[in-house]
């Protein structure tokens, strides 16, 4: 058991690492074009989720130590709380402290009340993830970059900038995916005219768009 554990452990870490950092994966000797669209949020938001994510985790984590195990992911702003928490009081002083931040715009709290989940079943959801991410990857016109995945047993969480088609599509990829029972959605959703205007943008800069997205 401790052997399957480390080597699907290790497999999600190496599967996200590689997902990651780049858009393009080598398969049997052949390099197989990904969906390597530029992320469209600007380099400023990747910065600001970024700094949400690092500040509300730490924070939690000293909060309330043992008596919690909470995930925090942010994407444009919208902030997405997973994991568990001991009792009903927990979860809501989790909520409101990353309302309280000055950066979030939204808060989707979506953690559970129960005991913390094990290291087994963490290396499991990057697993699933790792799954996920590389179905996106494959499918054509769906742009991986502009979007986040969480795992959190069999429910799958979808976060990202996309067009209503991108949206369907990505809760299709989701959905089919061995393993998953629900997938739910929190995108923001633009129009295919600001998809091509980002994404020259993006061309253009060699990397990410300098203005943020016009949502519908």
């Amino acid at each position: 058991m401790q052997i399957r554990f480390i080597s699907k452990f290790l497999l999600a870490v190496l599967l996200a690492t590689q997902l990651s950092a780049c858009g393009i994966l080598a398969v049997g000797g052949v390099a197989a074009g990904a969906s390597v669209m530029a992320d469209r949020r600007t380099p400023g938001v990747q910065a600001i989720d970024n700094g949400i994510e690092m500040q509300a985790n730490a924070a939690l984590s000293k909060k309330f130590g043992d008596n919690a195990h909470i995930n925090v992911t942010s994407f444009n702003q919208k902030v997405l709380l997973t994991g568990e928490a001991k009792d009903a009081d927990i979860k809501g002083e989790a909520e409101a402290y990353v309302k309280a931040m000055k950066n979030a715009r939204t808060v989707f709290n979506e953690i559970v009340i129960g005991p913390n989940s094990t290291y087994t079943a963490r290396a499991n959801d990057s697993y699933l993830e790792s799954k996920i991410k590389t179905q996106m990857i494959f499918t054509d016109k769906l742009p991986s970059n502009s979007m986040s995945i969480v795992a959190e047993g069999t429910s799958v969480y979808l976060m990202g900038i996309l067009t209503q088609n991108e949206a369907d599509l990505a809760k299709k990829v989701a959905s089919n995916t061995n393993g998953v029972k629900d997938v739910y959605v929190y995108f923001d959703i633009i129009s295919n005219a600001e998809k091509n205007r980002l994404e020259k943008q993006g061309k253009a800069g060699e990397s990410q768009p300098n203005s943020p997205p016009k949502f519908q």
